[in-house]
């Protein structure tokens, strides 16, 4: 299994952000991932940098597989997706996936449009995943719905189509992403909410595909540091996914944030200065069947959370560098 560093838009300036993946590389984490955001969820996390511009410096610089979450509708139109990930592809070749979600109003209402319900997103989501795959296999492509295509074609692209997985939360998102997409990736909750979500992407059809996991996690060296930074910068992110989707603002996010206590910011993101017990809660994931773990430290203690884990917590892991074959 792969470990791999999250690197969050959202918290550090993108010149930062760039060396922290570098610095993860260099100290041993295996891949690395981001989001794609216009705004961060709070005032508090501060940034939100171009994640299209940055991974392509990231690319030419880092020798690492690098995936993106990203949602290929409604303020982006998939045939520029396409676009930039076929781009990235060539500057990284075998190195580049994407996760396909279907957003937040957050980012999304940005250009003026309305914020459509799930199931209108979800099936703009699907026709936008079958126009990607379709432009990377050099067609020229008409699509009209949800959105418009008009004799696209793209001339400068992947030797073969990206992966495209599919990001879900809940269980019914990941039934229904079994079905199409190339896998999953999710974020850790309760044990046994997790085993319900890859439970739900196996038998909606999902079963064998690589399933990644992004593992939220709160580490500083002094145990009320790491609860203080976790309730400073991510507070507001453990709100329920059906409330979170559809608020378009930071200071709406804040505002719900302020009810939120230290006990259910500890139920979705794991608390601890204490190595051995992050150790132990890894292994445990571990154990779900994940052929990717990557680790969100959700406080700004980048640094120290980089350095003590390589050396005192990925060597527990067993990893191992990614195969030719696991390369999606």
């Amino acid at each position: 299994m792969t470990i791999g560093y999250h690197a969050s838009h959202e918290r550090f300036p993108p010149a930062t952000l760039l060396g922290l993946a570098l610095r993860a590389e260099q100290a041993g984490f295996e891949a690395l991932m981001c989001s794609d955001h216009f705004h961060p969820w709070t005032t508090a996390q501060g940034q939100s940098g171009h994640s299209w511009v940055w991974a392509g410096a990231l690319a030419v610089q880092s020798a690492l597989t690098l995936g993106m979450v990203t949602c290929p509708m409604l303020r982006q139109h998939p045939a520029l997706v396409a676009q930039a990930a076929a781009t990235l592809e060539q500057l990284a070749p075998g190195r580049i996936w994407l996760a396909l979600g279907t957003g937040e109003a957050l980012n999304e209402r940005i250009t003026g449009q309305a914020w459509p319900a799930k199931r209108e997103r979800q099936k703009a989501l699907r026709d936008a995943a079958e126009v990607m795959r379709r432009l990377w296999g050099g067609e020229q492509v008409d699509h009209t719905g949800g959105f418009q295509v008009r004799k696209a074609r793209l001339y400068s692209r992947p030797a073969l189509p990206l992966p495209l997985l599919g990001a879900a939360v809940t269980e019914e998102t990941a039934r229904w992403m079994g079905g199409w997409a190339d896998g999953l990736i999710t974020i850790s909750q309760p044990l046994a909410q997790l085993r319900r979500v890859v439970a739900a992407f196996e038998d909606g059809g999902g079963r064998g595909k690589p399933m990644y996991l992004q593992a939220k996690l709160s580490y500083a060296r002094a145990e009320q540091a790491a609860l203080d930074g976790a309730m400073e910068q991510w507070s507001a992110n453990v709100l329920p996914p059906e409330l979170a989707e559809g608020l378009d603002q930071p200071e709406q996010f804040e505002a719900h944030a302020r009810s939120i206590s230290a006990e259910e910011l500890r139920g979705r993101v794991h608390v601890s200065a204490d190595l051995a017990r992050h150790k132990a809660w890894l292994q445990e994931l571990q154990s779900l069947g994940f052929d990717r773990i990557y680790l969100h430290n959700v406080n700004r203690e980048q640094e120290r959370f980089i350095d003590d884990f390589a050396e005192h917590v990925l060597p527990a892991l067993h990893t191992q560098a990614p195969s030719a074959a696991s390369q999606v």
